[in-house]
């Protein structure tokens, strides 16, 4: 580990072009998701569509050596994988339903819970608890929140907000579960990756038939020509997206820093909300600027309190009589080492 942390690091030009493509990619998702969903009623058959086409890649990926995937598959390894595929499903559906019911200008606002229900669920799970900077963090974002729902000015879904929650929650919860899940991998994340897919697909394949959708994807191949053909467009590019999607962001966080990673994230919100304007006319209003403006400020305020954290005590000379309220870096509330923090003695 010491010997991989001494690398050199990676040159500018390779960092900009990996975040570059990291962005390209998961707005290119955003914008095709939504132009599919506005003219469709099959939002789990299009995932499913798109987890076949990533599989497909992946495959094609190994057959020409790109890739070197495990086909090992067991009771262990299906048990130990089932809460993170469950989790996957539900987050990927709704997230999916999210963006059918509101704008992609609003799509980032929709679900600008995810920071603080996983700092929620870090501390009701791993019982670690984060700082007092964390916390202002949260409530950042959930102001943030609060304002684009109750004072956007415009007509939102309550069907797409309560969707985008749920889906804020189960990747919350999946941000911890798949730190246990990738042990059963050897650590490998591609390989993680390549089984999500994998089993994401044939759990869909169970819920697309139970939920009536069969009915529905039968009048897409008979019916209008024209629908058809965007939904196999829209299809091809985020299927194609999805699986380039998994590289790009295993590749943004380990050539950048986690400011760096985060501040491309920000401005991949930014930019896709302009995105919306320009694509599907969506109406900024200033409660709903003012909403990602905060949502992105309190991200990377979260961000940066993270890095100095992970540095060391740096943040504890700045509140010394806190003391009473234990501070736990969130580099180790990931690795799920707040046990031992607790107990350390004083």
């Amino acid at each position: 580990m010491a010997q991989k942390n001494a690398t050199l690091p990676p040159n500018k030009l390779l960092i900009f072009g990996t975040l570059s493509f990291y962005m390209v990619a998961a707005l290119s998702m955003v914008m095709a998701n939504k132009w599919v969903l506005n003219t469709t009623s099959v939002p789990l058959f299009f995932l499913l569509t798109q987890l076949v086409i990533a599989i497909f890649l992946f495959i094609l990926s190994h057959i020409f050596g790109l890739l070197k995937l495990p086909f090992r598959v067991d009771l262990e390894l299906c048990k130990g994988l089932a809460p993170m595929i469950i989790l996957n499903v539900v987050g990927l559906s709704f997230s999916n339903f999210t963006l059918k019911y509101v704008d992609a200008s609003f799509y980032q606002v929709a679900r600008g819970l995810v920071l603080p229900f996983t700092v929620l669920t870090s501390y009701i799970i791993l019982s670690a608890r984060p700082s007092l900077y964390i916390l202002l963090a949260c409530g950042l974002v959930s102001l943030g929140f609060f304002i684009g729902v109750f004072f956007d000015g415009m007509n939102v879904s309550m069907k797409g907000v309560f969707f985008g929650v749920v889906s804020s929650a189960t990747t919350a919860l999946h941000a911890v579960v798949i730190k246990k899940a990738i042990k059963l991998v050897n650590d490998s994340a591609l390989d993680l990756c390549w089984y999500t897919n994998l089993f994401s697909a044939l759990v869909l394949s169970v819920v697309v038939l139970l939920s009536g959708e069969l009915t529905k994807v039968l009048d897409l191949f008979y019916g209008d020509s024209d629908v058809l053909v965007t939904f196999a467009w829209g299809s091809a590019i985020t299927g194609m997206f999805g699986f380039l999607m998994g590289i790009a962001s295993l590749l943004s966080i380990k050539v950048t820093s986690p400011i760096t990673h985060m501040v491309s994230s920000a401005v991949r919100g930014v930019a896709a909300s302009f995105l919306g304007v320009w694509l599907f006319h969506d109406i900024i209003t200033t409660g709903r600027a003012s909403s990602i403006a905060i949502i992105l400020g309190g991200s990377i305020f979260y961000t940066w309190v993270k890095h100095i954290e992970s540095q060391g005590p740096a943040l504890r000379s700045a509140s010394a009589e806190a003391d009473v309220y234990e501070r736990v870096p969130l580099d180790d509330v990931e690795a799920g080492k707040a046990e031992g923090q607790r107990d350390k003695p004083e």
